[in-house]
């Protein structure tokens, strides 16, 4: 049940993050990954599987799991300031399991998980800068949206089945690998430059806020006789938290909007624009 809902909703969710991406910038599309658009759902799969005591214990993992994507993008976006993405992705990736092996050594308490997280967060956020870099208009190649769809299809479906074998506390720690976040990096850097997707993973990290918010409430209030009030409050709390990181954002825009880009190809864009990141 679970997988099938990642293979089907993950290329529309791909397809729907590119698009808002690309009309409002990276920065903003990043902003919407911290919404838990998949890890959501799949945790009200395993509340309805599981029984609601291994959802909680795996929305602490989901939280303490969180620490690591974040780590992905700080490390992805200084990586970026030198290397092309692909050796970025290596450097993200390996910094992403490198931090889950290490959360996996402990056993962690909602008060744990939720601290590291927050910390992690306020850290990261003043750390890492918007980039300045001027707008690009242009076309995507023919293959851009569906190349997108099919690549993170398949990291979702890996690491669907991988989830099966592990216990709830490494499930949660593996759950927010951060496969949209990965994919849309990659591609953002590929054909518009470092600094457009420094501005996207830097939306990643402070739109982890609402994903803090989605899980806090999953593990303190979930219950097996709760469950749909546990969720649709959890979902009103994340939704909330995005809407006034945005609000509040607004005054301050993200710098690094873009204007539209079409899904024609009409001429392909040059990949690695800018090699230089500006300062995070």
């Amino acid at each position: 049940m679970i997988l099938v809902f990642k293979l089907l909703s993950t290329p529309l969710l791909i397809l729907c993050l590119t698009l808002l991406s690309r009309r409002f910038g990276p920065a903003v599309g990043g902003l919407l990954m911290g919404i838990p658009l998949v890890t959501g759902p799949v945790s009200v799969f395993t509340a309805l599987e599981n029984g609601a005591a291994f959802a909680r214990h795996a929305a602490v993992g989901n939280l303490v799991g969180q620490v690591s994507t974040c780590i992905f993008c700080f490390v992805y976006a200084r990586a970026a300031r030198r290397f092309n993405c692909w050796v970025s992705m290596v450097v993200g990736v390996g910094a992403f399991f490198l931090a889950t092996f290490v959360w996996n050594l402990a056993n962690w308490t909602f008060a744990e998980a939720i601290g590291l997280l927050l910390v992690t967060l306020l850290l990261l956020s003043f750390l890492t800068k918007p980039v300045n870099m001027e707008a690009l208009a242009g076309i995507a190649p023919r293959w851009d949206l569906p190349a997108r769809m099919v690549v993170s299809t398949g990291f979702v479906f890996l690491i669907t089945l991988s989830t099966r074998y592990l216990g709830p506390q490494l499930s949660g720690l593996v759950a927010p690998f951060p496969v949209f976040v990965l994919v849309l990096a990659m591609f953002t850097h590929h054909q518009r430059g470092a600094p457009a997707a420094a501005n996207l993973l830097r939306g990643v990290i402070v739109g982890s806020f609402s994903f803090a918010a989605f899980f806090t409430v999953v593990a303190l209030a979930l219950s097996d006789s709760w469950l749909a009030f546990a969720y649709g409050f959890a979902t009103l709390a994340s939704m909330a938290t995005t809407s006034a990181i945005y609000l509040s954002t607004r005054a301050t825009p993200f710098v690094g909007t873009t204007p539209s880009i079409g899904l024609v190809a009409v001429a392909p864009l040059k990949p690695n624009i800018s090699r230089d990141g500006g300062s995070l």
